[in-house]
């Protein structure tokens, strides 16, 4: 392996390509013509045109990408995540091609990316599943019956994709019919596939995910757990590692369920498993949710926390190595905590935010990495994902970790378009957030009508009072007399000759 091609843009390709250079490989880049300008075409050696801007005609054109591959005579893809990470077809298309797809298996994939095949898995090796329906007879009227069995609150689910799409809860089976069948749809329009299963729904949980990592000889390790309960629609915010609701009993049993279903599915490559665990259980309980065929948004978390560069693992094990450590060579050191900034208006609606960062600061000091593809002048187009950076914080305590995320998100300045920044301050600094006391549904809970914070204390609006007032007088007063220096500030003194125009 010498050549790799980096089938992604933003802060993924931009992460990748830095490893890649690390490692000595030669770097060839993708974009679309909304990408021309940006950060990871100018990092890479090569960089080739996939076509227009909407990510069905550039970053998800399976045909175009290998095109470009063969012409640049890539040896390995890497996928990043999203767009085209967990997709079989384009895993079995680069094997065809002898081109080497540094994740897992088509067949793995396949096999994990269906949430019911993941589901029936995992019931087979005897990892706890919540209770729910995933049979093969999905008419209305069987949902309907097994809905009745199972009881509400249950939760509608997209067999073939994830995201929060095709996702709906019930709380009256009355309801069911309207939203199984906005479901399906939503499920058919995002994967192709419109079917649904049925879970109970656990309205007060965590969501606590494993880092696992598998080579081609069948071992497999686990690089400890992730908190991602912090959820607006599905989709994460904030991160962390170690979880601060995971004591060492249920650490065990997450990480070791974990290794069994990556051994069972021949894993190989970075993967993550995710779990729900029983908030308010008496006693902690955790049930398999499905399984991520790819590098997750929030590995930096884990990197800080285990010293390890997963990429460059992943390329390790791509090329048929096996793993370099043992699990007992792993240790947790510190705790780590992710937000991801993103160009998105919170007070309103989080409708998208594109257009031109003119100016961009990232945070820098002890224990603070930044995860970014901008600097001033990045544009951000309509067509993407709206992240923008992922912020991550490193302390010896979890204390220590969020004061240095709170000092770095200050000290984050991005002007010329809207963003999360005050929303992500907001969180870290309520009190629950920093007591743990956290869930699936804490935004519900705490952030349902948030508006940012824009009036200025009024400690700040009397000290620029005082500081207007007791401004030196010799200073504003040019040539005045003494008795009209000894006179309160006035404007209408001090502008001189001026025109309303």
């Amino acid at each position: 392996m010498n050549r790799v091609l980096v089938a992604n843009r933003g802060e993924i390709a931009v992460r990748i390509l830095r490893t890649c250079k690390e490692i000595g490989f030669h770097t060839i880049a993708v974009y679309s013509e909304a990408d021309r300008d940006a950060m990871h075409v100018a990092l890479a050696d090569e960089a080739y045109l996939l076509g227009p801007a909407p990510a069905r005609e550039s970053y998800l054109n399976i045909e175009r990408l290998l095109q470009v591959a063969r012409r640049a005579r890539a040896d390995a893809v890497h996928p990043g995540y999203g767009f085209l990470s967990e997709n079989a077809d384009f895993a079995a298309a680069c094997r065809a091609q002898g081109i080497v797809f540094v994740g897992p298996s088509p067949e793995t994939i396949e096999q994990l990316g269906d949430k019911c095949a993941a589901r029936a898995l995992a019931e087979r090796i005897g990892v706890p599943t919540v209770p729910g329906y995933t049979g093969d007879d999905r008419s209305e009227r069987r949902l309907v019956r097994e809905a009745k069995r199972i009881g509400t609150p249950l939760i509608l689910k997209a067999a073939g994709g994830g995201g929060g799409r095709g996702m709906r809860i019930v709380s009256d089976l009355a309801q069911l019919p309207e939203a199984l069948a906005a479901a399906r749809s939503e499920a058919l329009a995002a994967f192709g596939d419109d079917r649904i299963f049925l879970e109970r729904y656990i309205p007060r949980a965590r969501h606590v995910e494993v880092q696992i990592l598998g080579d081609s000889q069948g071992n497999v390790i686990h690089l400890f757990e992730r908190e991602c309960s912090i959820q607006r629609r599905y989709q994460k915010i904030v991160e962390e590692s170690p979880s601060c609701g995971v004591g060492p009993a249920l650490r065990k049993g997450l990480t070791e369920a974990a290794v069994r279903i990556a051994k069972a599915a021949n894993y190989v490559g970075a993967g993550t498993v995710e779990f729900l665990v029983e908030a308010d259980a008496p006693e902690p309980r955790f049930y398999f949710l499905e399984v991520n065929t790819r590098l997750q948004v929030e590995h930096p978390v884990t990197e800080a926390v285990t010293g390890f560069d997963l990429v460059r693992l992943q390329f390790h094990v791509a090329q048929g190595h096996p793993l370099p450590y043992a699990q007992e060579e792993i240790a947790l050191m510190g705790h780590a905590i992710e937000v991801r900034l993103c160009a998105e208006d919170p007070e309103n609606q989080f409708l998208a935010s594109p257009g031109t960062m003119q100016f961009w600061q990232a945070p820098e000091g002890p224990g603070i990495r930044v995860d970014t593809a901008l600097e001033s002048g990045s544009f951000i187009p309509p067509y993407y994902d709206p992240l923008l950076a992922k912020i991550i914080a490193f302390g010896k305590t979890r204390s220590e970790a969020l004061a240095r995320l709170e000092r770095a998100l200050m000290e984050t300045h991005g002007v010329g378009i809207k963003t999360n920044q005050a929303y992500l301050l907001d969180i870290i600094r309520h009190p629950a957030f920093r007591d743990g006391d956290l869930s699936t549904r804490f935004l519900e809970e705490h952030f349902a009508g948030w508006r940012a914070f824009t009036e200025p204390p009024d400690e700040v609006l009397l000290a620029l009072a005082a500081a207007s007032v007791q401004a030196e007088p010799s200073a504003v007063f040019r040539g005045a007399s003494l008795a009209d220096s000894q006179k309160p500030l006035n404007p209408w003194c001090l502008v001189g000759r001026w025109r309303n125009t």
